[in-house]
Protein backbone atom coordinates (compact mmCIF):
# COMPACT_ATOMS: atom_id res chain seq x y z
CA UNK A 1 0.00 0.00 0.00
CA UNK A 2 1.49 3.53 -0.94
CA UNK A 3 1.45 5.88 2.20
CA UNK A 4 0.61 9.46 1.68
CA UNK A 5 0.76 12.59 3.88
CA UNK A 6 -1.74 15.70 2.72
CA UNK A 7 -1.84 18.77 4.33
CA UNK A 8 -5.41 20.73 4.17
CA UNK A 9 -4.55 24.48 5.09
CA UNK A 10 -6.62 27.74 5.04
CA UNK A 11 -7.93 30.81 6.76
CA UNK A 12 -9.48 30.45 10.08
CA UNK A 13 -13.18 28.57 9.43
CA UNK A 14 -13.16 28.14 6.23
CA UNK A 15 -14.71 24.62 6.48
CA UNK A 16 -11.10 22.23 6.08
CA UNK A 17 -12.08 20.24 8.95
CA UNK A 18 -15.77 19.66 7.85
CA UNK A 19 -14.18 18.65 4.32
CA UNK A 20 -12.35 16.08 6.08
CA UNK A 21 -14.80 14.80 7.92
CA UNK A 22 -16.73 14.93 4.40
CA UNK A 23 -14.32 12.97 3.06
CA UNK A 24 -13.57 10.46 5.88
CA UNK A 25 -16.86 9.55 7.60
CA UNK A 26 -19.28 11.18 5.10
CA UNK A 27 -20.80 13.23 7.80
CA UNK A 28 -21.28 17.21 8.11
CA UNK A 29 -22.04 18.75 11.41
CA UNK A 30 -22.99 22.27 11.59
CA UNK A 31 -20.96 22.91 15.04
CA UNK A 32 -17.62 24.95 14.61
CA UNK A 33 -14.73 23.04 16.44
CA UNK A 34 -11.60 25.31 16.24
CA UNK A 35 -8.80 22.87 15.55
CA UNK A 36 -5.90 23.81 17.70
CA UNK A 37 -2.40 22.30 16.34
CA UNK A 38 -3.09 19.74 14.04
CA UNK A 39 -5.53 17.06 13.93
CA UNK A 40 -4.91 13.77 11.41
CA UNK A 41 -7.07 11.38 9.74
CA UNK A 42 -6.52 8.74 7.20
CA UNK A 43 -8.52 6.95 4.76
CA UNK A 44 -7.81 3.83 2.18
CA UNK A 45 -8.67 4.19 -1.40
CA UNK A 46 -8.38 1.96 -4.02
CA UNK A 47 -7.54 3.88 -7.91
CA UNK A 48 -6.63 2.12 -10.83
CA UNK A 49 -5.86 -1.10 -8.55
CA UNK A 50 -3.90 0.44 -6.63
CA UNK A 51 -4.40 1.10 -2.76
CA UNK A 52 -3.50 4.24 -1.20
CA UNK A 53 -3.54 5.47 1.99
CA UNK A 54 -3.79 9.00 2.49
CA UNK A 55 -2.75 10.43 5.87
CA UNK A 56 -4.94 13.85 5.76
CA UNK A 57 -3.50 16.54 8.17
CA UNK A 58 -5.85 19.14 9.10
CA UNK A 59 -3.90 22.60 10.11
CA UNK A 60 -4.76 25.20 12.40
CA UNK A 61 -6.61 27.92 10.80
CA UNK A 62 -4.50 30.98 9.49
CA UNK A 63 -5.05 34.38 11.05
CA UNK A 64 -4.07 37.46 12.72
CA UNK A 65 -3.41 35.62 16.34
CA UNK A 66 -2.27 32.09 14.86
CA UNK A 67 -0.10 30.99 11.69
CA UNK A 68 1.03 27.52 10.85
CA UNK A 69 3.97 25.89 11.47
CA UNK A 70 6.35 25.10 9.05
CA UNK A 71 6.97 21.70 10.88
CA UNK A 72 3.80 20.54 10.07
CA UNK A 73 3.87 20.48 6.46
CA UNK A 74 7.36 18.01 6.77
CA UNK A 75 6.97 14.87 4.82
CA UNK A 76 3.46 16.52 2.99
CA UNK A 77 3.52 14.73 -0.37
CA UNK A 78 0.72 17.27 -1.70
CA UNK A 79 -2.09 19.54 -0.22
CA UNK A 80 -5.18 21.29 0.13
CA UNK A 81 -5.64 25.02 0.44
CA UNK A 82 -8.79 25.85 1.37
CA UNK A 83 -10.89 29.55 1.35
CA UNK A 84 -14.56 30.52 2.08
CA UNK A 85 -16.22 31.47 -1.31
CA UNK A 86 -18.21 33.96 0.86
CA UNK A 87 -14.91 35.71 2.20
CA UNK A 88 -12.71 36.99 -0.53
CA UNK A 89 -9.76 37.68 2.05
CA UNK A 90 -9.41 34.63 2.42
CA UNK A 91 -7.70 33.62 -0.96
CA UNK A 92 -5.42 36.18 0.04
CA UNK A 93 -4.75 33.87 2.90
CA UNK A 94 -4.52 30.80 1.00
CA UNK A 95 -1.93 32.57 -1.48
CA UNK A 96 0.42 33.75 1.76
CA UNK A 97 0.09 29.60 2.53
CA UNK A 98 0.76 28.56 -0.80
CA UNK A 99 4.00 30.51 -1.00
CA UNK A 100 4.66 29.28 2.70
CA UNK A 101 4.11 25.80 1.37
CA UNK A 102 6.81 25.86 -1.25
CA UNK A 103 9.38 27.96 0.22
CA UNK A 104 9.13 25.11 2.93
CA UNK A 105 8.96 22.02 1.33
CA UNK A 106 9.28 22.73 -2.08
CA UNK A 107 6.28 22.88 -5.42
CA UNK A 108 3.89 19.73 -4.57
CA UNK A 109 0.44 18.59 -6.26
CA UNK A 110 -2.43 21.16 -4.92
CA UNK A 111 -5.92 22.11 -5.29
CA UNK A 112 -7.13 25.23 -4.11
CA UNK A 113 -10.93 24.03 -3.00
CA UNK A 114 -12.97 27.17 -2.51
CA UNK A 115 -15.73 25.78 -0.04
CA UNK A 116 -19.29 27.11 0.54
CA UNK A 117 -20.84 26.28 -2.89
CA UNK A 118 -24.05 25.60 -1.19
CA UNK A 119 -23.96 29.49 -0.51
CA UNK A 120 -22.42 30.55 -3.83
CA UNK A 121 -25.19 33.33 -4.26
CA UNK A 122 -23.82 34.56 -1.26
CA UNK A 123 -20.35 34.56 -2.75
CA UNK A 124 -17.83 37.34 -2.61
CA UNK A 125 -15.76 35.76 -4.87
CA UNK A 126 -16.05 35.76 -8.30
CA UNK A 127 -15.23 34.13 -11.65
CA UNK A 128 -12.53 36.69 -12.31
CA UNK A 129 -10.83 35.90 -8.80
CA UNK A 130 -11.05 31.90 -9.99
CA UNK A 131 -9.97 32.84 -13.32
CA UNK A 132 -6.71 34.88 -12.50
CA UNK A 133 -5.80 31.85 -10.06
CA UNK A 134 -6.41 29.28 -12.93
CA UNK A 135 -3.51 31.10 -15.88
CA UNK A 136 -1.23 30.89 -12.27
CA UNK A 137 -1.33 27.18 -12.69
CA UNK A 138 -3.57 26.81 -9.64
CA UNK A 139 -6.17 23.82 -9.62
CA UNK A 140 -9.50 24.83 -8.61
CA UNK A 141 -12.47 23.16 -7.24
CA UNK A 142 -15.71 24.61 -5.67
CA UNK A 143 -16.71 22.13 -3.03
CA UNK A 144 -19.41 21.96 -0.74
CA UNK A 145 -18.65 20.15 3.16
CA UNK A 146 -22.13 20.83 4.14
CA UNK A 147 -23.78 18.95 0.78
CA UNK A 148 -20.72 16.81 -0.45
CA UNK A 149 -19.97 18.33 -3.74
CA UNK A 150 -17.02 17.79 -4.74
CA UNK A 151 -15.30 16.69 -1.83
CA UNK A 152 -14.97 12.78 -3.02
CA UNK A 153 -13.61 13.99 -6.30
CA UNK A 154 -11.15 16.41 -5.57
CA UNK A 155 -9.47 13.92 -2.59
CA UNK A 156 -9.62 11.05 -5.59
CA UNK A 157 -7.94 13.22 -8.18
CA UNK A 158 -5.47 14.10 -5.65
CA UNK A 159 -4.66 10.73 -4.75
CA UNK A 160 -4.41 9.69 -8.45
CA UNK A 161 -1.62 12.69 -9.13
CA UNK A 162 0.58 10.93 -6.23
CA UNK A 163 -0.34 7.55 -7.33
CA UNK A 164 1.43 8.48 -10.90
CA UNK A 165 4.32 10.59 -9.40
Amino acid sequence: MIKKKICILGAFAVGKTSLVERFVKSIFSDKYHSTIGVKTDQKDLVIDDKEIRLIIWDINGQDDHQSVKPSYLTGASAYFLVADGTRKETIEVAKELNKLVENTIGEKNFYLLINKSDLIDQWEVNEIDILELEQEGWNIVKTSAKSGDSVEESFVKLAKQLIEA
